[in-house]
C-alpha cells in the first residue's frame, strides 16, 4: 500500500477577510476533489487571512500512479489565479 501525502502553502492575496479566504480555499478543495478522487482539508494557517495550508492524501498500490496525480494536482494548483502556490511538499508512507 503507498500513501502519498501532499501539503501546499497558498497565497491569497486578495483576500481581505476570513470569509473570502474561506471561500476560494473551499472552491479549490472541491474541485481537487472531484477532479482527482483525493483527500483534501485546510491544516494550517487558518486565522492568517492571505495564507493557507492545504493537505492532500491519496492511497494506491501504485507509486507512479500516486506520484503522477499528486503532480497534477501541484499543477492544477499552479494554474489557479486566486491562490498562488508558495511552497509544496510531497512525501510517500
Amino acid at each position: 500500500m503507498i500513501i502519498g501525502v501532499l501539503q501546499a502553502q497558498l497565497l491569497i492575496r486578495e483576500s481581505m477577510s476570513l470569509k473570502d479566504k474561506r471561500r476560494v480555499v473551499k472552491s479549490l478543495k472541491e474541485r481537487l476533489a472531484h477532479r482527482f478522487n483525493i483527500s483534501i482539508a485546510e491544516v494550517g494557517a487558518n486565522e492568517s487571512l492571505q495564507q493557507a495550508i492545504i493537505g492532500v492524501a491519496m492511497v494506491s498500490n501504485d507509486h507512479q500512479y500516486v506520484q503522477g496525480v499528486l503532480n497534477q494536482v501541484v499543477n492544477f494548483m499552479k494554474g489557479d489565479v486566486r491562490a498562488e502556490l508558495v511552497d509544496y511538499q510531497i512525501e510517500f508512507l
